[in-house]
């Protein structure tokens, strides 16, 4: 890394800035790991849509396979992979759900048909025929014929809390610099790994 930071944070910070303007689509795209109460794996991408000292913030139907997870073994492991700019970044952490009023505000901010969908969709459940899912997005379009569209309640936010980051920056012939940050109550303690 050419620029080393004592705070994480602010690493993170001119990591995302400097991908924003490199990557093509999603720099916000991460992927999200959980693991089962018997510790079977499994790992999709989200997007993040907040984040501070508190912790990264992605959002999702309550019912899906990745909130089981996490109500069950209420860990996360976070990777972001900025291909042009050749980093990625590790966030692990304990993770816990986002207030009421966040995932409000969160959720009105969202496009009219981003609303509609996630009434709709009993994510990660079969779908026997996506007729079926078009014609319930139809039905709640009437339902809904203006831009009031509750948020259902089955539909929040998690915040990952970060205890352990890594930055990972790619160095010719595979001499990649690993920068590891380790939470120690309210301080970070920085070091190196072989890479």
């Amino acid at each position: 890394m050419d620029q080393e930071h004592l705070d994480p944070f602010v690493t993170f910070r001119d990591w995302l800035t400097e991908a924003s303007n490199t990557e093509p689509n999603d720099p916000n795209a991460m992927i999200l790991a959980t693991a089962s109460s018997t510790g079977r794996p499994a790992a999709r991408t989200v997007l993040l849509k907040a984040w501070d000292r508190d912790g990264f913030v992605f959002y999702t139907n309550l019912e899906s396979r990745k909130s089981q997870e996490l109500r069950e073994n209420p860990q996360a492991a976070l990777l972001f992979y900025w291909k042009t700019l050749h980093r990625q970044v590790r966030i692990e952490g304990p993770i816990s759900m986002v207030s009421d009023q966040q995932a409000n505000e969160y959720y009105a901010s969202r496009p009219r048909i981003s609303r509609i969908g996630a009434w709709a969709s009993a994510q990660s459940r079969p779908l026997p025929d996506r007729k079926i899912f078009d014609d319930k997005i139809a039905e709640l379009e009437a339902k809904y014929p203006d831009d009031q569209i509750p948020r259902p309640p089955f539909w929040s936010g998690w915040r990952v809390r970060p205890e352990y980051f890594e930055f990972w920056q790619d160095v010719q012939f595979r001499l990649h610099d690993r920068t590891t940050y380790r939470r120690e109550g309210n301080s970070w303690v920085t070091g190196k790994l072989y890479p």
